[in-house]
């Protein structure tokens, strides 16, 4: 067998399904080899941010590997900043890279798609993969392939393979299986007793679920957890959507200010508050309403677990979850079942123009109604409208590593798990990558994509309310739609959002487009008490002179 298929049975072995890419010269023989091979499906979409953004999504929504194939330079440095937000939310995500072949690179000459060296590409992919190895030795590269994509899988971190394009048909051994890395016992022991002491001890207990929780495909296990030690649950910002299935005693999602003061009460009133996988950042925890002491906390997160001054390293976060399962025993009595959910607000379908607020609530009845869809949303004051829907399977940016995530992800989303998603994108965004859906048909996805198009980069336009540089055009994307072989709904009033949504609903093989035109300044409730509460907690002195 050649490299590229055993690459392919590597990748399919861990977890991989598909591979997004676009093709280029430096990268023609492995794309052909891919091709051949027919062991992964490859899709090609229009552009290299859709590309990494739409693998990233799969490996987010079904576990596993995320595949994007590019070219070397024109392609690579294009996907940069959808392996950037990989990186920094946790996904597996695989960049497998063309390169020029070693007599290419010897030549004394420039290569078309050389920056400043021929390595440059290399040096930039540095910064943002937890390993890298290029295949140009045949008899390193079983090992090599096998290191990187494990360490993938291992940290939960994007890689980076780079293939010379005189490598793709060569004959290559197949690729080892690296054994499982186990903690030491006694560490992890103690680690578990420390932990649970703690919480046992705590009058407040709560647990925060984060992004590693679905990264490890924890879920299941974690819902135990929490039903054995009986504690509320709640999912970080960047965590919607976690246990959102699952008989837990979930209450909720953490915003501090921005968020429901019930939630926020229970997280910084704590003494005993468990985050589980959540990534200490600005946009989990910002806006808290009383500053946390992470110090009186419990941290579990990229393979350590910290508590108050004790460092507790090289616990992966599986194993210590089923250390902590073996000291629990199961309730003598099941816990009690999450409440009922309360019935969705009220949609209106009356000619009144339409806010985000009625967005949340037309989707929320039609959910209700039909059943549940899993979401891929975009930043913006869709992500923040997106707290108010009813608990689902949900993939979004929320650390703002960029715009232009939604589309891409939702067709990433519907080719990995088989579910017809819904997107919820700005305008901003669809201009960026929205153009993707002309590649929906082709993926075998039909979404359903609700664009909130109020002419302007909206969230910005809160922070700087008199700038004229965030407003943008007033596009009419329900039109375009038809040309990318879908149909477009435009959107002005309730009584015309609930009626496309019914239609986009019931209609099956197209993608559904629904141009939402919202007025300017309407915003989510969330985003107002969020951008309120960044205004006070930026500028203290300000709020304090009134």
């Amino acid at each position: 067998m050649n490299l590229t298929t055993r690459l392919l049975q590597a990748l399919k072995a861990r977890g991989a399904t598909e591979i997004f890419g676009i093709p280029g010269d430096f990268a023609l023989p492995l794309f052909r080899e891919i091709e051949r091979a027919a062991l992964l499906p490859l899709h090609t979409l229009s552009h290299e941010p859709g590309v990494g953004f739409a693998a990233d999504a799969a490996a987010r929504v079904r576990g596993g590997l995320g595949v994007a194939a590019v070219t070397y330079g024109a392609g690579a440095f294009n996907l940069v900043n959808a392996v950037a937000g990989a990186y920094a939310e946790r996904v597996p995500l695989v960049v497998l890279s063309g390169a020029p072949a070693a007599h290419e690179a010897a030549s004394g000459l420039l290569l078309h798609h050389q920056v400043k060296t021929l390595d440059s590409q290399w040096r930039v992919f540095e910064e943002l993969t937890v390993d890298r190895a290029r295949l140009d030795d045949i008899a390193l590269a079983p090992a090599q392939m096998a290191r990187v994509l494990d360490a993938a899988l291992a940290r939960s971190r994007p890689v980076y393979l780079e293939i010379p394009r005189d490598m793709p048909m060569r004959p290559c051994a197949a690729v080892p299986a690296t054994p499982r890395f186990a903690p030491d016992d006694q560490r992890l022991a103690a680690c578990a007793d420390e932990l649970l002491a703690r919480l046992h001890a705590a009058s407040r207990p709560v647990l925060m679920v984060g992004v590693e929780v679905r990264r490890y495909a924890l879920e299941a296990r974690v819902a135990e957890l929490a039903r054995r030690l009986a504690v509320p649950v709640v999912t970080s910002f960047m965590g919607r959507g976690l246990l959102a299935h699952d008989d837990v005693d979930l209450v909720g999602t953490y915003l501090g200010l921005a968020g429901d003061a019930a939630v926020s009460e229970r997280i910084e009133r704590s003494d005993g508050l468990l985050l589980m996988g959540v990534i200490v950042s600005d946009t989990n925890f910002a806006v808290s309403a009383r500053r946390i002491d992470l110090r009186n906390s419990i941290q579990v997160y990229d393979g350590n677990v910290v508590m108050g001054h004790h460092v507790y390293h090289e616990l992966p976060i599986a194993d210590l979850i089923e250390a902590l399962l073996a000291r629990v025993p199961p309730r003598a009595a099941p816990a009690a079942a999450r409440p009922a959910p309360l019935p969705p607000a009220p949609a209106v379908a009356d000619e009144a123009p339409v806010t985000p607020a009625d967005i949340a609530a037309a989707v929320n009845a039609l959910l209700a109604r039909e059943g549940s869809m899993p979401v891929a949303c975009d930043v913006g004051d869709c992500l923040f409208t997106a707290m108010d829907l009813a608990p689902a399977t949900f993939i979004a940016p929320g650390y703002y590593a960029g715009m232009g995530y939604g589309v891409p992800a939702g067709i990433g989303l519907q080719v990995a798990s088989g579910e017809r998603p819904l997107i919820l994108v700005g305008d901003g965004a669809f201009q960026m990558t929205g153009w993707e859906l002309g590649n929906a048909a082709r993926c075998g996805c039909d979404p359903i994509v609700l664009v909130f198009n109020n002419a302007s980069w909206e969230m910005l336009r809160t922070f700087e309310p008199g700038a004229r540089f965030n407003a943008l055009p007033r596009w009419d994307f329900a039109a375009m739609a038809a040309g990318m072989g879908g149909d477009g709904h435009a959107v002005r009033t309730r009584a015309e959002l609930q009626a496309a949504l019914a239609r986009a609903h019931a209609t099956r093989g197209r993608f559904q487009l629904l141009d939402i035109r919202l007025e300017p300044g309407a915003l989510s409730a969330t985003l107002s008490r969020f951008v309120g509460a960044v205004k006070r907690l930026s500028m203290p002195e300000a709020s304090a002179d009134g």
